[in-house]
């Protein structure tokens, strides 16, 4: 989805903010039950370096649920068993206000 077509969604079903690596997320919302990844009108994928500069892109927006998500590249460990799921973490990270 790009990031013109996000700004004329006034309702979420869910924001995804996705911790890549230290201090780099990406943006993916759901939107009628179909979760779409958010980029740039130039088609590069929408990041950054500050998780509250993706929050903030929904101060005005109903949103239903805004959770941070992380999934560890590091949990196979010798011996242990294939993994039979994914190991995607989410943490609701809710709507307090974003300034002082």
């Amino acid at each position: 989805m790009k990031m013109s077509d996000l700004r004329h969604i006034d309702v979420f079903d869910k924001v995804l903010i996705h911790s890549l690596e230290s201090s780099l997320y990406q943006l993916s919302v759901v939107v009628n039950g179909k979760e779409d990844y958010v980029y740039k009108d130039t088609g590069v994928f929408l990041t950054s370096h500050n998780k509250l500069d993706l929050q903030s892109l929904f101060t005005d927006k109903i949103v239903s649920e805004m959770v941070l998500c992380h999934q560890s590249a590091y949990d196979e460990m010798v011996g242990q068993p294939v993994r039979s799921g994914p190991n995607l973490l989410e943490v609701p990270i809710g709507r307090a206000p974003l300034s002082l």
